[in-house]
């Protein structure tokens, strides 16, 4: 990535105060210069947003979060999902009678390469979880 992009995780969180949605990715791609702010990011400032499903409760990511960061004017949204080695990169928000929504979506399963704005993520060696529930790096 060049210098002043970043792959962030942590806090603040991803807060849009006019739809009262606060959310907290678990990586946020996003310039130096969008981090230098007193509270939550803008969610329109974010190059990407990426999730990792949980086990325990899929459907945030799947359903919530889907529908969320598009109404947040997130530009990218992608999904690594541990449980079947699979996800998904959504782009082009546009505007559908039920409010944003994403246009396109690319679904890929491990061991492809993805493509997450201008840069490309390399899932071969990506953990899955172990039918225990405990997880397992295949690295």
């Amino acid at each position: 990535m060049p210098e002043e992009v970043v792959a962030h995780t942590g806090t603040p969180d991803v807060e849009d105060e006019y739809e009262g949605i606060m959310r907290r990715p678990d990586v946020m791609v996003i310039t130096l210069a969008d981090m230098e702010v007193p509270a939550g990011f803008d969610p329109r400032t974010l190059i990407a947003a990426i999730e990792v499903v949980s086990r325990s409760n899929p459907d945030n990511d799947w359903v919530g979060k889907m529908g969320d960061y598009p109404l947040m004017g997130v530009p990218v949204y992608a999904i690594f999902d541990p449980r079947t080695g699979s996800g998904a990169v959504l782009s082009d928000i546009h505007s559908t009678p039920d409010g944003p929504r994403y246009a396109v979506r690319k679904d890929f399963v491990y061991g492809e390469d993805v493509t997450i704005g201008g840069w490309t993520i390399f899932t071969s060696g990506l953990p899955r979880y172990q039918d225990d529930g405990a997880e397992r790096d295949e690295s």
